[in-house]
Order: structure tokens, then C-alpha cells, then sequence
């Protein structure tokens, strides 16, 4: 259920909000917000007798919705809380919607208005999708019922914007729509084109919505309609990905909460990614906004380690981009850098032969090396990471590990790269746990990485 509450026409410091639930006359109140699809508490408030419990503070709250929290953390009502901050609200736990009042909000009670409307429209839906199941045969009169009180509620919504531009409400309605398609007739041709339609409704996706209105983070339907965009709307290609996300980025650099929740989730999203290849889209962030300082106003210690240590270990390994050389000696101490190999595909295979996984792992990618890929021409470069020179020097007699270009780092070359602040093999190529395979064309240029 959410209840709001927003606009008042006079300035007051802090916030301070009086609260009457009923039935309880015991216990605490707490406010909390949304946050993304988080939710956080900021405050608790004792309840006296007469239900009430009065939430206040010095400073201004950030516009968004809020939560008021019943005693027991067992459930809530919401209202939106923007430039006004001083009002009651009342309301019964057994009817939130047809019980709750607000003193000095009268934004709330549009918002009231169109509480009960969706109320009973909603159940009018309900019902008549019920009796879809149940008469089947009637579909077609249930559907053109359904789909007029859905109208309904779309005109609702739109009056509502015209006639309220700056409203929280209306703000929320604009993430709540979905771009309307032009009838096929208004395509290209004169007949429907997916390809238009597709570019149609990407380019409309974000209509009404402005990346500077920093109530939106604290809504619980800006987050999913943004996961969404990234998800299903856009191609999984970085290119594209990264050219949407520097757009939405740019817009909101000058709203510092808008900018930090973006940033924050993007990253989170993409640091290390569902998909190969898209950590393309965190280096991108790093290189746009962490290196260049453009974070620094909210970055802790600990984030920021976080992020510039992973921005270290993936920047150099991006597919596309030439494989860092590496160098290395055989299991008889001759060099043998990677790129001494020549071959029109190299699997590169960095491995353990006391790690578990590589012992189950490491047969099987043999197996499959002497059945199919050596007769295409494709070289295993093994990299021994750890585990010591006699057990690996087992491993590869016991499994008969032929063809391989088996080869080690010295100790004195780890060591003189680390005395030199050169980076090591091992974060060139991101490898923190094995096995990790590469994949690299005749150039020596990345095609995939951390294969199974």
C-alpha cells in the first residue's frame, strides 16, 4: 500500500511528522525509505497510549517514498515525503487505504483520490480475470472490460500529469509508463517494422524522466524500470551498453545523489558481470568517473580499494585487446614467453596441480586437445600458478599431458617485477583461483576469457 505525501506551500526547518496507528499503543514507530531495491530505517519513535509516535530531526528529509514500520517489523504503510515535512498522518491497520487521513498535506489527498480509484478498479480487474478462468468462452467481452479499466487508469494518470507537472506522484507515474508504439501504419513503408519498433520504444524508454531528480532513488520502481533498460532494452553488447550508461551518467552529474546511486549500481552491475566481456563496461566507469576524482565526495576506503584494485586486474584483459606477454620457462628452465607460440588459436590455461578443480579439470582439457584441437592447429600454453615444481612435473607425467607448452614464472622474475611496480601474470590476467582459461587468435588478441 503506499500513501504519500509531498509539496507544502510554506518553509520549515527539519522534518516533523506525528503518526496515529491504530491499534497500537505500545512499542516503537520506525520511518525507513526506499533505497534502490533496498529499504533502510532512519529513525524509531516510542508510541503513547492514544496510537501517536512523532517523528522529527533537524534536518530536511530527502525527497522519496517512505515507510512507516508497525512494532514488530511485520509490515508497513507508505507516503511520499518531499518539500513539505511537517503534517499528521492517521490511519488504521485494518483499512490503510479507506482509513488514513493527512493534516496539512493536501497533495496527499490527490494522491487519496487515486488510492481508491486504483483500489477498486483493481478489483474490478481481479474479478472479471477470476471469471476469465471460470467462462472462457466470454473471453472476448472479459478482455474488452479488462483492457477499458485499464485505459481508465492510464487517463487517470495522465490528467494527473498535466495537471500536476512537479508532483512526486507524477514523477513516479513517468517511470510507471511504457512507451507507446505508433500503429504500424505510421512506420517506415507504411507497415510494421520490428526494427523501428525496437528503436521506437528504446529511444521513448526514459520519457518524463529526469536523471536529476534525486527523489527517484528513494522510489521502489526506479531501480527495477533501470535494471530493466540495461537487461532487456538495450543490446548485451559493452559498446552499446557503455555509450547508454555514460549518456545517463553525464545527465546526473550534477545531482550528487542521483549521480552516487547510478554510479553505485552500474558498478555493482557490472564489476563483475553476467556476461564475457562486460566488465568492459566497469574499466569504462573506472577510466570516465573513479580515476578522475568524479567519485570521491562518497567513496569510503574500503570501496574504493574495491573498485580500483578490480579496475587493476580486468583493464588488461578486456576481449579484443592484445594478451599481455608473459614470461616464462619451460619445465627444463628454457624461456618460452607466450608469445613465442605460434599458432592460429592458443588456449591459455593457468592451473594448480594441488587445486581440486584443476585435477578434475585439467584431464578433460586434455582430452579434449588431443581429440579435436590439435589437428586444428590450436597450442595449450599451461601456466603452472602454484602448487610447486614436483607435483606439476608429476601431474603432467601421470596424465600423459602432451603438446602442451608447459611453463612456470621464476621466482627471481616474480620478484624483479614486484621490486619494478610491474604488474605480475597474475593480475594481467586476473587469475585469483584456477582453473582459468584464455582464448587467443594467431595476433595474440583476446576472444574469450574465464572459460569453462
Amino acid at each position: 500500500v503506499f500513501l504519500f505525501a509531498t509539496v507544502g506551500t510554506f518553509a520549515q526547518d527539519g522534518y516533523k511528522i506525528k503518526v496515529t496507528l491504530k491499534p497500537f499503543s505500545s512499542g516503537y514507530l520506525y520511518l525507513g525509505h526506499h533505497f534502490g531495491g533496498k529499504q533502510y530505517i532512519i529513525d524509531s519513535v516510542a508510541i503513547n497510549q492514544k496510537s501517536e509516535a512523532v517523528f522529527s530531526g533537524k534536518e530536511k528529509l530527502f525527497g522519496g517514498v517512505y515507510m512507516v514500520i508497525f512494532p514488530k517489523k511485520n509490515g508497513w504503510f507508505e507516503m511520499l515525503i518531499d518539500r513539505q515535512q511537517h503534517f499528521e498522518v492517521s490511519t488504521d491497520t485494518t483499512d490503510i487505504i479507506g482509513r488514513t487521513q493527512f493534516v496539512h498535506s493536501p497533495d496527499n489527498q490527490l494522491f487519496q483520490e487515486y488510492q481508491i480509484i486504483a483500489q477498486t478498479k483493481g478489483k474490478s480487474i481481479a474479478a472479471l480475470q477470476q471469471q476469465l478462468k471460470n467462462n472462457p468462452s466470454d473471453a472476448a467481452g472479459i478482455q474488452s472490460k479488462i483492457t477499458l479499466l485499464n485505459a481508465e487508469m492510464l487517463q487517470y494518470r495522465e490528467q494527473f500529469i498535466k495537471a500536476h507537472p512537479s508532483h512526486l506522484l507524477t514523477a513516479i507515474f513517468h517511470l510507471l509508463q511504457e512507451p507507446k508504439v505508433p500503429e504500424a501504419a505510421s512506420h517506415p513503408g507504411g507497415k510494421y517494422d520490428s526494427a523501428f519498433a525496437y528503436q521506437y520504444y528504446k529511444q521513448h524508454y526514459w520519457d518524463g524522466v529526469s536523471f536529476t531528480d534525486d527523489r527517484l532513488v528513494r522510489t521502489p520502481v526506479f531501480e527495477p524500470k533501470l535494471q530493466r533498460y540495461f537487461n532487456n532494452v538495450l543490446q548485451q553488447q559493452p559498446d552499446t551498453l557503455i555509450k547508454a550508461a555514460n549518456k545517463m551518467l553525464d545527465a546526473a552529474l550534477s545531482n550528487k545523489e542521483m549521480f552516487k546511486f547510478l554510479l553505485s549500481t552500474l558498478t555493482e552491475k557490472y564489476i563483475n558481470p553476467k556476461y564475457m566481456g562486460q566488465d568492459a563496461v566497469f574499466v569504462n566507469l573506472f577510466e570516465r568517473y573513479y580515476a578522475p576524482g568524479k567519485a570521491d565526495y562518497w567513496l569510503n576506503d574500503k570501496y574504493r580499494k574495491t573498485v580500483f584494485d578490480r579496475a587493476y586486474s580486468v583493464m588488461a584483459n578486456l576481449i579484443g585487446e592484445k594478451a599481455a606477454d608473459m614470461n616464462m620457462v619451460d619445465s627444463a628452465g628454457k624461456p618460452t614467453p607466450l608469445y613465442s607460440i605460434k599458432a592460429p588459436y592458443i588456449v591459455i590455461c593457468f592451473w594448480d596441480p594441488t587445486c581440486g578443480h584443476c585435477q578434475k579439470e585439467i584431464p578433460q582439457l586434455d582430452s579434449l586437445f588431443q581429440h579435436r584441437w590439435k589437428q586444428k592447429g590450436v597450442q595449450i600454453y599451461g601456466v603452472m600458478t602454484d602448487g610447486g615444481k614436483p607435483a606439476w612435473l608429476n601431474f603432467i607425467r601421470e596424465h600423459r599431458l602432451k603438446g602442451w607448452s608447459h611453463v612456470y614464472q621464476l621466482p627471481e622474475v616474480r620478484d624483479a617485477e614486484y621490486a619494478s611496480n610491474k604488474p605480475g601474470y597474475k593480475q594481467l590476467y586476473d587469475v585469483y583461483q584456477t582453473p582459468v582459461l584464455y582464448l587467443l587468435d594467431k595476433d595474440k588478441n583476446i576472444i574469450a576469457k574465464k572459460l569453462s
